[in-house]
């Protein structure tokens, strides 16, 4: 079992395994899976990479850099962050992309991205995750990329940059509370908002 759990890779194939199993355990029919309901699957997965690394990002990294002596933040700038960057952001995209897909392929992609009624709510934290992935991709990544030194500029510069992309991330942390609310209560609680054409 350890050789299995030392390696990330093949810890998550065997997860995979163990999913398929447990399938297969229940009865289930894998051929028999509906496309909707399999990018629902990845657009969930994926979105708990994106919120749980932006989460990690605020109530953990942030916080804890001022505790970390000078002589050891090398190891969360130059190691941890860039690779928990790289995730994050494109776990951000794929879970726009798969969301946007799943809308598509349950045919409420317009009239959620036109806050139609019944979609109003799910529309609502649809445009508010664009705004997260954009501010992800355009404001975050470009001036954390400034403030690890990924890209060599002037120490005012650099400072400037890490404030921008903390003040950025906060905004998605306040951004992902009502917009994980409105993802979830569109079908699961539909008695919170009063539906009219």
């Amino acid at each position: 079992m350890s050789s299995i759990l030392t390696s990330l890779g093949r810890t998550v194939f065997a997860g995979f395994v163990l999913l398929v199993l447990i399938i297969f355990a229940l009865g289930g029919n894998v051929s028999s899976i509906e496309l909707p309901f399999l990018f629902r699957w990845i657009h969930v997965m994926v979105a708990m990479m994106w919120v749980g690394l932006l989460w990690y990002f605020n109530f953990v990294q942030i916080p804890s850099m001022s505790k970390i002596p000078d002589e050891q933040k090398p190891a969360i700038t130059k190691v941890i962050a860039p690779t928990a960057l790289f995730w994050f952001r494109w776990a951000a995209l794929f879970t726009v992309v798969s969301g946007l897909i799943l809308a598509v392929l349950n045919g409420y992609a317009h009239q959620a991205f036109t806050l139609q009624a019944p979609f109003r709510a799910i529309g609502l934290g649809m445009w508010i995750a664009l705004v997260m992935a954009f501010n992800v991709w355009f404001i975050i990544w470009p001036n954390q990329k400034r403030a690890l030194g990924m890209v060599v500029v002037e120490p005012e510069i650099k400072a400037k940059s890490a404030r921008v992309a903390m003040l950025t991330s906060r905004l998605n942390t306040l951004l992902s509370i009502p917009m994980l609310f409105l993802m979830i209560v569109q079908s699961h609680n539909t008695t919170w908002f009063v539906v009219s054409s």
